[in-house]
């Protein structure tokens, strides 16, 4: 059995009755719930539909994602998430970059390195090279003015936690981030590179070894072991190439708001949903959400 999910931009609302019902009774699927009114529906389908990527299509011209997954295991019981452009609305490094005056510059490559087009640690180490001689009171100074949290985020992990999950924030940005976002969200643990400082000035090198897409997959291994669950029990969420490893591991891998080449290779992909979306698709109704 399959589960078929369809939502929508939880601003807008704007999930039709009529789209619902014409996809279920093409696909043969059961009655459909609603898990929030106007924004989200399910319904289960015995088979993968041959047309499902056809079909995605369309909707997203319409602003509705769907979702087709396995019904077996679908509520996980480990939350494994990148941070930038994942958990916070930015990326760290540039909004430094910004402060330090390289902002254009960091930014095409962050694009491009998340895309996938560039090596991940050469493109992290030229990045963090350009921002030399930035005082390390710039990151207090980004993080207060700079940094937004994602829609949706701090309702996730009280609810995953609220029902007994386990939460890791695994981010190829900087601890000296990851450290305020975790607390701030209820994250049990988090990893990520660090910035060397000397005098206090960023020295323009990251500590090694560099945690890329490679350390991401350490992780996600490493934590499951000692939680002693399954990676099939772990919901993995991102949006760079980086991500790709973990997000192919994990029982479900969502690729949230993503670079093109990475939803190519990922089967649950979120474009018009928020962080919310990652708990409907586990089955959980509004109404049990943990706020």
């Amino acid at each position: 059995m399959f589960t078929v999910t369809l939502l929508t931009n939880p601003e807008k609302r704007n999930l039709e009755l009529a789209l619902v019902e014409n996809l279920r009774n093409a696909w043969g699927g059961g009655d459909a719930v609603w898990l929030s009114v106007d924004e989200v529906a399910e319904f289960g389908i015995a088979q993968l539909p041959d047309n499902q990527w056809d079909v995605w299509k369309d909707l997203q011209s319409a602003g509705v994602d769907l979702i087709v997954q396995p019904s077996e295991n679908r509520c996980k019981k480990m939350l494994l998430a990148d941070m930038d452009s994942t958990m916070i609305e930015q990326e760290c490094i540039d909004e430094l970059a910004a402060e330090a005056g390289v902002g254009p510059r960091v930014a095409d490559i962050t694009a491009r390195a998340m895309n996938g087009e560039l090596d991940f640690n050469e493109a992290l180490t030229e990045r963090v090279g350009l921002l030399a001689g930035l005082p390390e009171s710039v990151i207090t100074k980004v993080l207060d003015e700079r940094i937004t949290l994602m829609p949706g985020g701090r309702v996730l992990l009280q609810t995953m936690k609220a029902n007994g999950a386990y939460a890791a924030l695994v981010s190829g940005g900087f601890t000296a981030f990851t450290a305020r976002i975790a607390a701030e969200l209820g994250f049990d643990e988090n990893r990520a590179n660090t910035l060397l400082v000397a005098d206090g000035k960023l020295t323009g090198a990251p500590g090694l070894p560099i945690l890329g897409k490679a350390a991401k997959v350490t992780a996600l291994e490493e934590i499951t072991a000692k939680l002693g669950i399954a990676e099939a029990d772990v919901l993995a969420v991102g949006d760079g190439a980086n991500d790709l490893g973990m997000l192919g591991r994990a029982g479900t891998g969502v690729a949230l708001h993503a670079k093109p080449s990475v939803q190519k290779e990922c089967d649950v992909r979120i474009n018009h949903g928020d962080l919310t979306a990652l708990l409907y698709i586990q089955g959980y109704a509004r109404d049990q959400f943990v706020t």
